[in-house]
């Protein structure tokens, strides 16, 4: 947990979770304040519970690392956790795959956008919607930009949604409910995010049987299309025609309290406890269940 990308307090809250968890349940636990891309674990370990948000931990490092040091870990694999962490190469491989997910455009510094307003430009590898901007007005267009490129020399550019916001979790091969997330002015930042008691959850989503299992349809075929394995969570938007776009698989979900993968989870009847447990017995143990293909 911890990590040195901006996602660092967000991952100390979720791996201080966990850790309480699992020693709840009986395990004995070690927390690995992650400062640097070397690291020491126990001389002794059965298996790595990564709770390691944003650059290092969801972009496939630690993975590589962990399966270097033949160490068994919770979640996807090295590629499929680049994969999923760049949002420009996840969005083509769903497209290829027929997921529908909004159109974009990606640019560089001193590139044009050709996309009309309101869009999302956001960061094309970052985590907690960190310089993540909706844009409704010109006259905010180039603080939006300026902010999102200061976190890769890249942003990738969506037209805005102004629908529905619903989120798919994913324990191994089950699909958990449909989660609608209310947010102010319908725009789940990062404050809406993390700011106890502001943003709405609905569990379940309160949609028709045709559109929840559509959702859980989506979810399903992008934690596969990328490769996920373990745990994720699909975020998805509905437009106010009753389309469906996929925007991201999160590989590493939050554990804090207002984290939306443990609330899914409730409702299908695990407690913060044995969705820990789920998830650490659900660690690759061999190469063998490293990323196929």
């Amino acid at each position: 947990m911890g990590g040195f990308s901006s996602e660092r307090e967000v991952s100390l809250r979720s791996g201080s979770a966990v850790a309480q968890s699992l020693r709840q349940s009986g395990y004995r636990v070690t927390e690995v304040d992650i400062r640097g891309r070397t690291f020491d674990l126990p001389a002794s370990v059965d298996a790595v519970f990564i709770v390691l948000h944003g650059e290092f931990g969801e972009d496939g490092q630690v993975q590589a690392l962990l399966e270097e040091r033949g160490v068994p870990y919770t979640g996807s694999g090295p590629e499929a956790s680049r994969l999923a962490f760049d949002k420009e190469r996840s969005k083509r491989v769903l497209l290829k795959r027929g997921v529908a997910t909004p159109a974009f455009e990606v640019l560089c510094s001193g590139d044009r956008r050709t996309l009309a307003l309101p869009v999302v430009v956001k960061p094309v590898r970052q985590g907690s919607s960190f310089g993540v901007h909706r844009v409704l007005d010109e006259r905010e267009w180039n603080t939006a930009l300026a902010d999102a490129m200061t976190y890769n020399d890249e942003v990738i550019v969506e037209p805005f949604i102004d629908g529905r916001e619903l989120t798919v979790g994913l324990v191994g091969d089950e699909v958990l409910p449909v989660i609608e997330i209310r947010a102010p002015d319908n725009n789940y930042d990062y404050r809406a995010k993390y700011t106890k008691g502001l943003t709405e959850y609905l569990v379940p989503a309160p949609l028709d049987q045709a559109r929840t299992e559509q959702c859980r349809d989506l979810a399903w075929r992008t934690y596969q299309a990328l490769g996920g394995r373990g745990m994720g969570r699909v975020d998805l938007r509905m437009a106010p025609d009753g389309a469906m776009y996929v925007l991201e698989l999160n590989t590493i979900p939050g554990f804090t309290e207002t984290s939306l993968l443990p609330k899914a989870a409730g409702v299908a009847g695990y407690t913060f406890a044995q969705l820990c447990d789920r998830i650490i017995h659900l660690a690759a143990l061999d190469s063998e269940m490293s990323d196929r293909g």
